[in-house]
């Protein structure tokens, strides 16, 4: 037995280094592989030493990492597409296997209905173990996982209110207030994490860049936030959940934050909480009693058959592919801590014997092995599948992005990151005269960027779109980056847009897989544009949509935004996007079918642009 902690630390460091390399090569997850050396060095194996505590400590921290990730991760445009789909969901996946097990315990193991109504409850929970895999596998948007991930907080409440009914009816003999100190505690939980926490957030990361301090700041409220749901009679798991859930705008996927919590996380923490699950697990009770084998055995077939039939009813009510299906019931058959926060307390209050508390983590290590093969399977092929379809679509354009009279890298490559454009360049240019002089001479689609606070805090997207922006060669692309731009960041988007752009606008945001949320105002002429200073509030982003010459959208005002933007919106960050010009054909195939009619403060400008062109008309046909 090891007693040195050093040589402890050294055997935990040598097993997360050891594990993956070694599970990819012959194939298998590597959560089972870190499992199983959980097994082999707790306890109830090779017993190599005896202080678990410590082990078992950072390991809840990788499980309440796991819950945070997912909420994190949600995607706010399709969440609000799929928010019903993902309630339904969580509903069957809860009472299918809920209602199975009720009949199992009742009327195949023989249990009271105390007993078989928390035996449901385990088997409607699940636990995102193998969400780390759809992360690295990238496709962690996609509409089934977005459905699964929503629907977990729900499975997750539904089975913890059975529980918490089931220990009241126990205290309630004892203490009738049980359920106002429950409801008291859960609504002050609530507010605290869904309310206080995004407050404090935002005005820390608008104080405060430095990547340790907001690191600390996101862990310091992920364990906050699970010490409150466990003060609440509620379950860590759950609070970090909402946490997630509540930080979701102001941690982006691919901003450097993120970056740095899913590396500490995937590196460290799951992997500490997977070993530690392993550590609990006695083999010998397989062959110790038929018993537990029995319970086991019917506990494994309920969950499994429950879970699948949840997601095979979700495929045929939302119309998904099988692959889709296979990630729904990867996802959701997986089991830790729920179930052994459930049986735990179950054993603790007289329901569960010691035969069902041995059978739940046999359970565990199996379902985990089972989720682990079949949710990377899954996300393997729909990650190809997402693959081939981008490079259908994919353009092939380049991005020049620049900020003028600042030097902003960092700026320009978070937003550039966000946005996820991979081919780009960046610049910056001393004032207006040599931006313009460097736009005009490149064909490429241009960014010009102005920070003036931190872009996980902005609330929403002001866009203001010309008349016929929608015909530009490459506007589908500038549309793009900002529904990517907005997803990230979990911003609302405005449009100010005449009706024609308006319902190309629509039709672009319905899209399957680019659901983008929004809402529009009436804007006829860009004269108008700046009926936004009017709307503009503090957290507010303007985004403006310009074009070059002798293209179908271009307006001679265009020549006056950075005045426009210096003298109206100087304390906002702002966009300026410029699509791709189309190059190699001639002039008289640009579509210019309009002239823009002036109007307001700034018909003067437009009558005398309209002088000046019919006399250098008439100069050239004389």
């Amino acid at each position: 037995m090891i007693d040195n902690p050093l040589s402890v630390l050294a055997l935990i460091i040598g097993i997360i280094l050891v594990v993956p390399p070694v599970c990819r090569k012959i194939h298998v997850p590597s959560i089972v592989g870190f499992i199983l050396a959980g097994i082999a060095i707790g306890p109830y194996g090779f017993a190599l030493f005896s202080g678990t505590q410590t082990i078992q400590t950072l390991g809840k921290l990788g499980m309440l990492y796991i819950m945070l990730q997912a909420g994190i991760e949600i995607d706010r445009n399709d969440f609000s597409q799929n928010k019903l789909h993902a309630a339904e969901f969580g509903v069957l996946s809860f009472l299918l296997p809920f209602v199975l097990g009720l009949i199992t315990s009742r009327w195949v193991l023989g249990f009271n209905w105390g007993t078989s109504a928390l035996m449901g409850a385990m088997y409607g929970s699940h636990t995102l173990m193998t969400y780390p895999i759809v992360s690295r596998y990238g496709v962690q948007n996609q509409r089934s996982v977005s459905i699964v991930v929503g629907g977990t907080m729900l499975t997750i409440t539904l089975s913890l209110i059975v529980l918490a009914m089931l220990k009241g009816h126990m205290l309630s003999k004892t203490d009738p207030s049980f359920w106002w100190v429950l409801a008291a505690k859960t609504l002050l939980f609530v507010v605290i994490v869904l309310q206080a926490f995004p407050f404090f957030a935002r005005r820390a990361f608008l104080r405060e860049r430095d990547p340790i301090f907001c690191f600390m700041l996101v862990m310091g409220m992920l364990v906050g936030a699970a010490w409150l749901a466990e003060w609440a009679g509620l379950e860590g798991i759950l609070g970090a959940f909402i946490c997630g859930v509540a930080l979701n705008k102001y941690v982006p996927n691919r901003s450097p934050l993120m970056h740095r919590i899913n590396f500490i996380g995937n590196s460290l923490f799951v992997p500490l909480f997977l070993i530690g699950v392993g550590m609990i697990i006695d083999i010998s009770l397989i062959w110790e009693s038929w018993a537990t084998i029995t319970i086991a055995a019917v506990m494994i077939g309920t969950k499994l058959l429950g879970k699948w039939l949840a997601a095979w009813i979700g495929q045929r009510r939302f119309r998904m592919s099988s692959m889709e299906r296979q990630m729904m019931f990867g996802l959701t058959h997986a089991t830790a801590a729920g179930t052994l926060a459930i049986v735990t307390i179950g054993y603790e209050i007289g329901y569960f014997s010691p035969h069902i508390l041995n059978g739940a983590v046999l359970m565990i290590l199996l379902l985990c092995t089972t989720s682990s093969f079949v949710t990377e399977h899954a996300a393997k092929e729909l990650a190809l599948q997402e693959e081939s379809r981008l490079e259908a679509d994919k353009t092939d354009n380049s991005w020049l992005m620049l900020s003028v009279g600042e030097d902003i890298m960092p700026q320009l490559e978070e937003l550039s990151s966000l946005s996820d454009l991979h081919r780009t360049e960046y610049t910056s240019e001393q004032s207006w005269t040599e931006a313009k002089e460097l736009i005009e001479r490149t064909s490429r689609s241009v960014i010009v960027y102005h920070a003036a606070q931190t872009l996980n805090t902005v609330s929403r997207l002001l866009v203001a779109v010309p008349k016929h922006a929608e015909k530009e060669h490459d506007f589908i692309s500038c549309f793009g980056q900002i529904r990517r731009l907005s997803s990230q960041i979990g911003a609302k988007v405005v449009f100010f847009c005449d009706e024609d752009t308006r319902e190309a606008l629509r039709a672009m945001c319905r899209r399957k897989g680019k659901y983008l949320r929004a809402s529009y105002r009436e804007m006829t002429a860009w004269e108008d544009v700046l009926m936004i200073a009017k709307e503009a509030k503090e957290d507010d982003m303007i985004v403006m949509v310009s074009a070059r010459k002798a293209t179908a959208s271009y307006n001679s005002l265009f020549q006056q935004i950075p005045d426009m933007l210096q003298r109206f919106f100087h304390g906002h960050s702002y966009l300026i996007i410029y699509p791709e010009q189309q190059t190699g054909i001639s002039d008289h195939d640009i579509l210019l079918s309009e002239q823009v009619h002036t109007s307001g403060s700034w018909s003067a400008i437009g009558l005398i642009k309209k002088l000046i062109e019919k006399i250098i008309y008439k100069i050239q046909t004389r």
